[in-house]
């Protein structure tokens, strides 16, 4: 149930609260008593650090002439990448199966 409230929690970034806060919490508070929850969080905690990342990018490019048509598309696609991934791996890690997102940069191991 941690592992699945690691994935969950990182939709918060869509009423406002940080998508990275949930999944920071949930490793913090289980890194030494739950291996699998600890490793899903991780893996929760790149992810929306690296989408975060992404986004910056996006947000530049708006600035120019020719990114604002690739800025924006952008930032619907991070959207959307972020609901169905997440989406995904909260239904394999309710299963009790470790997910690992694709496009991630594994900053925190």
């Amino acid at each position: 149930n941690w592992a699945l409230a690691a994935h969950l929690s990182s939709l918060s970034s869509f009423v406002g609260i940080p998508g990275f806060i949930g999944p920071l919490v949930v490793w913090l508070v289980k890194k030494d008593e739950m291996a699998f929850a600890s490793a899903q969080a991780k893996e929760a905690l790149n992810f929306q650090i690296t989408l975060f990342l992404y986004a910056i990018v996006c947000l530049l490019l708006i600035f120019t002439i020719i990114g604002a048509l690739v800025g924006i598309p952008g930032l619907i696609a991070l959207g959307i990448i972020e609901i169905v991934f997440t989406i995904i791996a909260s239904v394999q890690a309710g299963e009790g199966k470790s997910y690992r997102y694709p496009m991630t940069i594994r900053l925190i191991d």
